[in-house]
Order: C-alpha cells, then structure tokens, then sequence
C-alpha cells in the first residue's frame, strides 16, 4: 500500500491507552518494534503480534516502531498502530 515516509504519532501515555510512534526504517532493515509495557511479561508477545499485523495489513515491510503501553486493550492497540501508519504513510 505505501511507506513510511515520516515520523508520525498517535494515541497517549494515559492509564488504559498506547502510544506509537512510528518513522522511516533504514533501507535493508527491515521493521524494529520497541516495546515498553506495564503489562509486559504477561502480555508483551501479544501487543507484539498485534503491531505486526497491523504493520503486515498496511504492506510495511520498513519501519521503525516503538509501542508505550499502558495496559491498552487489543482494539486500542490496533486503532493507534492503524492511525499512526495512516499518518505516515504515502499513499499511492
């Protein structure tokens, strides 16, 4: 669908919400996802598949990601990984 082509944003650092920031990834690189959760140990490789698929939704094979968690639920996830690429994204 598109490239990260800027650093975006989306959601905040309050209690039950995520915050993602996403920008271009170096060419050869690939996705690096950085995540820092409250909730980590128990739930850490599911906030971690759920950016990836959203990632993989959008055809992002480049970009740099980090995820701020604050115990947000799947759908809140979804929503600011989804707002965030849409932000800084270019569309064909």
């Amino acid at each position: 669908m598109g490239q990260i082509v800027k650093k975006a944003t989306a959601g905040t650092m309050e209690s039950s919400d995520a915050y993602i920031e996403i920008s271009p990834g170096e060419e050869g690189e690939g996705l690096d996802i950085q995540l820092e959760s409250v909730v980590y140990h128990q739930f850490g490789q599911a906030i971690r598949k759920v950016a990836e698929e959203v990632l993989q939704e959008f055809s992002i094979e480049r970009a740099k990601v980090r995820i701020v968690d604050r115990g947000a639920l799947d759908c809140v996830l979804r929503a600011r990984m989804e707002t965030a690429i849409r932000r800084g994204i270019e569309e064909e």
